[in-house]
């Protein structure tokens, strides 16, 4: 499920950074986590008050790409 990540601008792989799994760039936090908050019935909006140092832009852009890329 994480492959996709790799084709989005927002993510990047840091080796030692959380195992080398995708985050979002310059941060700790995993594409995933957005996206399951989302998938919990979270807006954005709700999202950005769990992650207020994360731009609302950047949010919406992790879904967008998600919504577009993410395998079924």
């Amino acid at each position: 499920m994480q492959d996709f990540w790799a084709e989005c601008d927002l993510i990047e792989r840091v080796p030692g950074r959380c195992g080398g799994r995708p985050t979002i760039k310059e941060t700790r936090i995993e594409p995933d986590s957005i996206v399951a908050d989302e998938e919990l019935g979270s807006t954005p909006e709700e999202i950005h008050e769990s992650f207020p140092h994360l731009p609302l832009a950047t949010i919406k852009g992790i879904l967008d790409f998600a919504h577009k890329h993410q395998p079924v």
